[in-house]
């Protein structure tokens, strides 16, 4: 095993904090991009995974034999944490998962077992699996102290790469377990006032749906917990979670292309630590096309003729020639539209002048994940170029559904 991989040290790497010039020209903010998907799995989920896994060697033995359920990204930093350590990994995933993440999960040693048709039904046979193995030990994919404190990490290196405290930092949401890393690692170095804006697809947002339950379609600042009944026609059951006195929603389907967004139920410890944050969280929701669109321009590629480039992409010489999945370009939205960055942030920061504006400091979180591939880049050309017709983007913001001008 290498000196990387001993107990002792953290396996994630620390990733760059760099200024974009080319977002920060669209919202006329100073914007930096946190890198996540520089991390060895090629996402920020090895942070907490990685930490986890350690501790689990350190109770229980070079034997220990890692189990996690899985969209991908999570279950890719388990394997790669569990080829580092020197101990077996099982990912255990939806069926519906591709075999290109299959084949990346075996490339890196781990056993992979396709269950369930959503992520809730793959955990529920997880759980049944490890308890016939005598050394499996359940690994979380975002529902965990553990994760959570890995992922703050990243909060602690933003502090001594940034020039200043920023005045806000954008993040994608899931399950939880980035959100709950990103408020506890604000704690830690005393950002508990800074905005955190809370990015998740339509289909796909447990979360939005938990903030709104809990604080009365987001006007109340005081945890209120509400009837569990609700309509036939609602999208989702109600559970109420009395370790954390919050309330859950299990959505009963999940209709967005971002995979890796698609938790049908937030962990409920960070529900509790977002209603009670001091600074507050901000919830916002984007359809499929504008993350797709953001996907392929900050992938460096023009969405805006179909029929001319069909057969070839084009570049944008000044953006970033990054291939990010939709759960991750969800996250950059803002930075390309400043209308939506206005509504996003308020009208205090509406009403900035120019000159004040640029002193503002943002952050995104390029959370990452390797759900992604030129072809589906095309394919979202087309589905990009198809959703022209309208001039606007319909968005939702703490309850309040906006349009906003396609720029």
């Amino acid at each position: 095993m290498s000196i990387r991989a001993a107990q002792s040290d953290n396996l994630w790497t620390e990733t760059p904090l760099v200024y974009s010039s080319h977002i920060s020209d669209i919202i006329g903010c100073s914007a930096y991009l946190k890198l996540e998907n520089l991390q060895p799995s090629q996402s920020f989920k090895y942070r907490g995974i990685s930490k986890f896994a350690q501790q689990c060697k350190e109770k229980h033995g070079p034997s220990v034999h890692l189990m996690i359920a899985s969209g991908g990204n999570a279950g890719l930093a388990a394997a790669v944490a569990a080829r580092a350590l020197g101990v077996k990994c099982t990912v255990f995933l939806p069926i519906n998962i591709s075999n290109e993440t299959q084949q990346a999960l075996r490339k890196h040693g781990a056993d992979v077992v396709t269950i369930g048709e959503v992520y809730s039904q793959t955990l529920a046979a997880l759980r049944d699996a490890v308890k016939k193995e005598i050394n499996g030990v359940l690994v979380p994919a975002y529902d965990s102290p553990v994760c959570w404190d890995g992922h703050s990490s990243m909060v602690t290196e933003m502090q001594k790469q940034l020039p200043r405290q920023p005045d806000a930092i954008f993040c994608s949401v899931g399950g939880g377990g980035l959100i709950g890393g990103i408020i506890q690692g604000c704690k830690n170095v005393g950002w508990d006032e800074v905005p955190i804006v809370a990015l998740e697809t339509t289909g796909s947002n447990c979360f939005y749906n938990a903030i709104a339950i809990n604080t009365q379609d987001f006007t109340s600042k005081v945890p209120i917990i509400p009837s569990t009944e609700v309509e036939d026609s609602s999208p989702y059951t109600i559970e109420i979670v009395g370790e954390y006195n919050v309330a859950i929603p299990h959505m009963k389907s999940l209709k967005s292309r971002a995979a890796s967004l698609g938790a049908t139920s937030p962990a409920a410890g960070v529900v509790r630590m977002a209603v009670d944050r001091a600074g507050g969280i901000k919830c916002v929701c984007v359809s499929d096309e504008m993350a797709m669109r953001t996907a392929r321009l900050f992938g460096g590629e023009s969405p805006c003729d179909v029929k001319r480039y069909a057969n070839a992409i084009t570049t944008l010489p000044d953006d970033h020639k990054m291939l990010t999945e939709l759960a991750c370009s969800t996250t950059l939205t803002p930075g390309y539209n400043r209308e939506f960055l206005s509504h996003i942030l308020g009208p205090k920061f509406s009403a900035l002048s120019p000159e004040e504006r640029k002193e503002k400091c943002l952050v995104f979180v390029v959370c990452g994940g390797v759900k992604i591939s030129f072809e589906e880049m095309r394919e979202f050309e087309e589905i990009v170029a198809a959703a022209q017709v309208e001039n606007s983007w319909r968005v939702q913001i703490d309850g309040e559904e906006i349009q906003v001008p396609k720029q």
